[in-house]
């Protein structure tokens, strides 16, 4: 790992892809396939889920796992929060931190998979996955990298659309056994967690973007007591 990943980039060193990536070299190639085959992936502004979550928390440090095109990065940097935005597609990142330099905030950025990232254990006050497409593996990786993340006292939440979890293997190369989904993340949580909200609800969804057709979140939040 390079001290640019460890450390993280502020918001006007803007990531290129051709920087240090730590992970599977073809899943970032697949990323950034379908981010280039667009102007603009998503809708530019912050997930519903995730600004009713966070309104009562006091701001901390945060860890964007997945942060895309950077709209809640930016979002949670305006709100007071000192943001740590990880993603493994470098042309995702490179808008973001456009984004982050035009909105004049800072953030620092991770170009890594979640689970091969080394990040700070128990060092982030919140830990938000929103829809994130992390890879199941027979160890847990990705689950246990996103508990181990959160620091006691802090919050994990993790968003989902609800029913991916059930469909059908599709000839597009789809199938949910292959992703982690929040019933995955919650079984792993022992007695030093208390899950706050596990349901699924009707999402606030952004106009515009991709995924903008689905209708219900499920919606993970616990909170590390020790």
């Amino acid at each position: 790992m390079t001290e640019n990943i460890a450390a993280g980039s502020p918001a006007h060193d803007a990531p290129s892809p051709t920087d240090a990536y730590v992970g599977d070299p073809a899943v970032r190639a697949e990323w950034d396939n379908r981010y280039a085959d667009r102007q603009q992936l998503w809708s530019g502004r912050p997930n519903g889920a995730l600004v009713a979550e966070v309104a009562g928390l006091t701001p901390g440090r945060v860890l964007d796992v997945g942060c895309g095109e950077g709209a809640d990065a930016v979002w949670l940097a305006r709100s007071g929060w000192d943001v740590t935005a990880l993603e493994v597609s470098g042309v995702a990142l490179e808008r973001a931190a456009g984004h982050a330099r035009d909105a004049d905030v800072a953030v620092h950025w991770v170009h890594a998979a979640l689970a091969d990232a080394a990040l700070p254990p128990a060092s982030f006050d919140l830990v938000s996955a929103q829809y994130p497409a992390l890879l199941r593996t027979p160890d847990a990786a990705a689950e246990r990298a996103l508990i181990a993340a959160v620091a006691v006292g802090g919050v994990l939440l993790l968003v989902h659309h609800a029913g991916m979890d059930t469909r059908q293997p599709n000839e597009s190369g789809f199938d949910p056994a292959d992703y982690v989904w929040p019933s995955m993340v919650t079984a792993l949580l022992g007695d030093d967690w208390v899950v706050e909200v596990d349901e699924q609800r009707a999402r606030v969804a952004p106009e515009g973007g991709a995924g903008a057709h689905h209708t219900d979140d499920l919606v993970l939040r616990a909170r590390r007591l020790r």
